[in-house]
């Protein structure tokens, strides 16, 4: 059975201002680097972004970099990732990180970060893909999202059979372990 090898992580280009932010990005750096598992992110050095990737890197992890070209200067591209790619533009960037990932972890972050975590539920909604996907409620951080699309459901919205899955856990020390339980799963199903 085929283990997880490489996870997209989503998250803010600014650290945010709780500091728990930045410890959580930097925890999860650390435990993806210990599982041997690579991460696969927006190629940035600011944010939560580049809190993560350094991590990753320097507890011995592998870094796969995706920025399109008009955010080099803007995210100011993390020139030690073992891979980096620079595409044309943001659809390309998004299709590459989602082809390089086995998984996908959503940290706090703005619209972009809401924007992509959306977009990896949507299209496992359409039946597009399987890969877990796994929002690290920091602080409570997701909790108003999960309010509305429990509102949206309630609404008639989101239709029976339609339902949007993901896991969520507020605890990051239990957010690889968790990916790896339901990467190992969702291989069981299809073999």
């Amino acid at each position: 059975m085929k283990k997880l090898e490489s996870i997209c992580v989503y998250c803010g280009s600014s650290r945010g201002r709780g500091e728990v932010y930045e410890a959580t990005a930097s925890r999860l750096g650390a435990e993806m680097a210990q599982a041997g598992i690579r991460l696969v992110y927006g190629g940035g050095s600011v944010g939560l972004m580049g809190v993560v990737a350094r991590s990753v890197l320097d507890h011995g992890g592998e870094v796969t970099g995706i920025i399109p070209e008009f955010l080099k200067d803007q995210e100011k591209m993390l020139e030690r990732a073992h891979e980096l790619i620079v595409t044309q533009d943001m659809h390309e960037r998004k299709q590459l990180m989602f082809s390089r990932a086995d998984a996908f972890i959503a940290l706090p972050g703005g619209v972009g970060t809401l924007e992509e975590l959306v977009e990896m539920l949507t299209w496992a909604q359409l039946g597009r893909h399987n890969k877990p996907v796994l929002l690290a409620d920091v602080d409570g951080f997701w909790k108003p999202f999960k309010t509305l699309l429990d509102h949206m459901g309630e609404e008639g919205f989101i239709r029976s059979g339609l339902e949007v899955h993901f896991d969520m856990c507020a605890n990051i020390e239990e957010a690889v372990p968790r990916l790896q339980a339901a990467y190992a799963a969702q291989q069981g199903e299809a073999d």
